[in-house]
């Protein structure tokens, strides 16, 4: 029977579109209109994908239907009917096939009806029953969807056999009386229906009656049916375990009763779902329930899981919920990771100390503040090594990981060494001390050379390497370091890249801050020291007091019983040179330095420079291999095939053995002072480390980039005068661009910040001007010149280009500039004090105020204060200053005026008017 699309949504609980969809994907199309009828088994369909209750429900309503339509026909003797030869009229005549007794129809309905009114009875208490447990039986059903499954196949069975034993009782047909056939002849008087019933038999439901509707039972036998299952029940109720079943793995009692109340239920559920509680006196009577205790259990386990979080009804909200948990899990643990990531400082080696503080976004001040509890010595500008980096972010509670690591194993991953190849190579020696202290006169006797007539202003700038063969044959490479304190960096790497150091202090003098700045980077390094005395040939010269100060430095010489060697040398003379040398062989000898000559060479970058005609020159000294002449060379970021080698006297060479500095062309850039150089095997290796390099240090330059905060915005506001000095420095080397980069950021203020925006070597270009321009900066050429069109550029531009050839006169030109952006700070000075003795009011003029100078001397162009009852309550200017009738410029002490304020009136008797004058005093930095 077909029903309504509207009354099936209702039943079903479903909206339309939803059953439309539906029945879409099963390939039966219906419309979307409530009055569409839709056929018992689309139905059925339905019911079973969104209710599978009501499907149960109609599963045994329509088996119960068939096995009534299967079991009539076979209980009835049907005749077939025989077609008549000959029509005699139009309208085909009934034939009488057999007489259904109308007695024993009514006697079969009257049994009927009876049997409806019991069963009715019994199935109201039923119902009651089965609601109940039915709620309990579903939680335990989704628990045990396996062995419901299993169960409902056993009844399938059970129902299957039940039924064929019934088809063969009801196959043999109980005896129908059929009288003998009468023909009966047709008259025009009686009605005919055109359509009229076919009557083909008589049917005996007596059978049937018996053995489908049940006798009665009295109230008493169901009480009795009722005591029997409670004891039973309480009886076999310890027996039952935990895996439901017994030990000869039968079925509990529990599910047995499920499976017979899931039988009856298929049975029965059409007719308890038709029927509908009696009324007694318009209200619905009420049923009485038995209380199961397990199945109180049952329903206090199911809220209790259900109110810990089983709160969905159906699949999909349990699956909402369980992807919006996992979305939270996900996020809570990327935001730990982000945490833990941002504990982590990914940098390259030798970073300074201002980078190192900016990114773990604390004061520097702090940073070198644990740098000296470390006992190393460190400027906002020096670069720190890989242990002090990893000591000093530990303190602060930062993790390092150093991102150049994986490009040094790439460079020494085929790196094969042949223990046979080593040799003795020759010692490294690094000159350094105090500037002027004759580090450089000692290296020109040695060397028979005359190096500081090249430097201007007599000192040295640069870093200079040199070989020197001395008498006996032996070979020592010299290093000469900068002593002016701007060359800290370069006095650090000279450290680094030697094996002996040799420290001058002059004996006139004294062990300045920059000898101890050398002996903090030896020490640092793990360098032996060698101390020479130089000038000692002066009168004033005092050897003692210079040991005196290096024992206060816990530095003991040999001769005052400690291990650290010492010569008194003059180095213009000559005198104890010899000596020296000597002391440098012994130390070497006990170092016992050696090095493979036979591996592809690296060392370390001693100087960079941009020459105009060879391109980018680069100093180098060969630590380890031996340098050939076209070999291919990576240094920091930069890399190329070297075209041609010279020595430190210009001459070209071929090779540079272990331990030998020298001269090479052919780079693509200016790598950076103390930079390690390899020779690598094919060019294409070389390009792909150096853009890996650079990649590394752009991502550290943006890491380290500070932008202006609210924090820095409200100090400036706080200082009310800040200003900003933007500076690009021009250098012949990379060393002096450097040393001259952090000189001039050390002079930053609080009221005045520098700021180096670009720094490199080689000659003053265009895109520097422009840069200049573009960013509000001056340029400082250090021993650079600006090309032609430069220098056009900057004057149409207004760009101003200061050239210098000496680093100290750099620094205080600087200076003298920030002091002149500085604005001068105002000081007030009080040249008077008047009383007000009389008041005279004068039309269109206003208030004159007759007075007496009491202390200093009044001026006319002096600011004034009116002071009454020592609070000041105005502050002015003088409009006019008369004796008498003349005007005057000023009233002397005792002397009688008369005076006016600009655009005051205000003034009695008894005020005091106090002049003062502003004077302007330049700050200082």
């Amino acid at each position: 029977m077909a029903i309504k699309l509207i009354k099936a949504c209702k039943e079903l609980n479903i909206g339309m579109s939803t059953a439309v969809e539906f029945c879409k994907k099963q390939g039966k199309e219906i419309a979307t209109d409530p009055n569409t009828r839709i056929e018992d088994d689309l139905y059925l369909l339905l019911a079973k994908e969104f209710n599978k209750d009501m499907a149960l429900k109609l599963e045994a309503e329509r088996q119960a239907q068939e096995r009534q339509e299967r079991e009539i026909p076979k209980s009835v003797a049907i005749d077939e009917p025989k077609k008549p030869e000959h029509i005699p009229t139009e309208i085909p005549k009934p034939k009488m096939v057999g007489k259904i007794d109308l007695d024993a129809d009514k006697k079969r309905k009257a049994e009927e009806e009876a049997a409806r009114k019991a069963a009715e009875e019994a199935q109201k208490a039923e119902a009651a029953r089965i609601a109940a447990e039915k709620a309990a039986a579903e939680a335990a059903a989704k628990a045990k969807e396996e062995a419901e499954k299993k169960a409902a196949k056993e009844a399938q069975k059970a129902k299957e056999m039940k039924a064929k034993e019934h088809a063969k009782k009801v196959e043999q047909p109980a005896e129908v009386p059929v009288e003998e056939k009468k023909e009966e002849i047709f008259t025009l008087g009686k009605p005919v229906l055109k359509n009229a019933p076919k009557v083909l038999g008589k049917i005996d439901l007596s059978s049937i009656n018996t053995a489908t509707h049940p006798t009665k039972k009295t109230k008493e036998e169901k009480r009795k049916e009722r005591e029997a299952r409670e004891q039973q029940r309480k009886a076999n109720k310890p027996a039952n375990n935990k895996g439901g079943g017994n030990a000869n793995n039968e079925p509990k009692d529990g599910e047995k009763r499920k499976r017979e109340r899931i039988k009856q239920n298929k049975v029965d559920i059409n007719d308890a779902r038709n029927q509908k509680p009696q009324k007694k006196n318009g209200k619905a009577k009420g049923f009485k329930v038995e209380v199961d205790d397990e199945a109180v259990q049952r329903q206090i386990k199911e809220t209790i899981q259900r109110l810990q979080g089983n709160k969905g009804k159906s699949t999909t909200s349990k699956h909402k919920r369980e992807r919006r948990e996992l979305e939270r899990e996900k996020m809570a643990q990327e935001r730990a990771e982000e945490q833990a990531q941002s504990k982590v400082l990914k940098l390259t080696e030798f970073v300074t100390a201002n980078d190192l503080a900016v990114m773990m976004n604390v004061p520097v001040t702090k940073v070198i503040g644990t740098c000296m509890m470390l006992g190393v010595m460190v400027s906002i500008n020096q670069r720190l090594d890989a242990e002090t980096i990893n000591l000093v972010a530990e303190e602060f509670g930062f993790s390092t990981e150093f991102v150049s690591a994986e490009v040094v194993e790439e460079i020494n991953a085929d790196e094969v060494i042949n223990e046979e190849d080593i040799t003795e190579r020759c010692p490294i020696v690094t000159v350094m001390g105090h500037v002027d202290h004759g580090k450089t006169s000692l290296l020109d006797h040695i060397r028979n050379a005359n190096v500081i007539a090249g430097e201007a202003g007599g000192i040295t700038q640069h870093i200079g390497a040199y070989n020197v063969k001395l008498k006996n044959g032996q070979h020592i490479t010299f290093l000469d370091t900068p002593g002016h304190e701007a060359f800290t960096a370069m006095r650090a790497r000279g450290a680094k890249v030697t094996d002996i150091a040799i420290i001058i202090v002059a004996a006139d003098d004294a062990v300045m801050p920059q000898t101890i700045e050398a002996i903090n980077h030896a020490q640092a390094a793990g360098v032996p020291m060698i101390f020479a005395i130089n000038k000692c040939d002066k009168p004033s010269a005092n050897p003692d007091k210079i040991k005196e100060q290096l024992s206060n430095m816990n530095i003991l010489v040999e001769d005052w019983g400690g291990s650290y060697q010492c010569q008194h040398i003059s180095a213009k003379k000559g005198e104890g040179v010899f000596e020296l040398l000597e002391k440098v062989l012994l130390e070497a000898e006990l170092l016992e330095l050696k090095a493979n000559p036979n591996r592809r060479a690296k060392g370390s970058i001693i100087e960079s420079s941009l020459d105009k005609g060879r391109g980018y020159v680069a100093t180098v000294l060969v630590q380890d291999g031996t340098l050939h002449h076209g070999d291919i060379v990576l240094a920091g970021v930069y890399h190329g095939k070297i075209k041609a080698m010279f020595n430190e006297r210009g001459q070209r060479i071929q090779q540079a053995l272990p331990g030998e500095p020298c001269l090479i062309l052919g780079l693509n850039g200016a790598p950076q002072a103390g930079d390690e150089f390899n020779v690598m095997a094919t060019e294409q290796e070389a390009r792909d480390i150096a853009n890996k390099r650079e990649q590394l240090q752009r991502e550290m330059s943006l890491r380290t980039k500070k932008h202006v905060g609210l924090d820095e915005i409200g100090r400036r506001l706080a200082i009310g005068d800040f200003k900003e000095l933007n500076i690009i420095v021009k250098g012949d080397v990379d060393g002096s661009v450097e040393a001259l980069k952090d000189s001039l950021i050390k002079l930053s203020t609080e009221n005045i910040q520098v700021n180096v925006i670009h720094g490199a070597v080689g000659a003053i270009s265009d895109s520097d001007v422009l840069l200049a321009a573009a960013s509000d900066a001056i340029i400082v050429g250090f021993n650079v010149r600006p090309t032609s069109t430069a220098r056009k550029m900057a004057e149409n531009e207004e760009v101003d280009i200061r050239i210098y050839s000496i680093i100290y006169d750099a620094i205080e030109e600087i200076k003298s500039a920030m002091a002149g952006m500085l604005s001068p700070d105002i000081k007030e000075e009080v040249t008077a004090t008047l009383e007000v003795l009389q008041t005279f009011r004068i039309s269109k003029v206003g208030t004159i105020a007759g007075c007496i100078v009491r202390e200093g001397k009044a001026k006319r162009a002096n600011k004034c204060r009116v002071i009454r009852d020592g609070i000041v309550i105005h502050t002015g200017e003088l409009s006019s200053l008369k004796h008498g009738k003349d005007d005057i410029k000023e009233a002397g002490l005792n002397m009688e005026c008369g005076l006016s304020i600009k655009s005051y009136n205000d003034i009695v008797e008894g005020d005091l008017i106090e002049t003062f004058e502003q004077i302007e005093v330049a700050k200082t930095l």
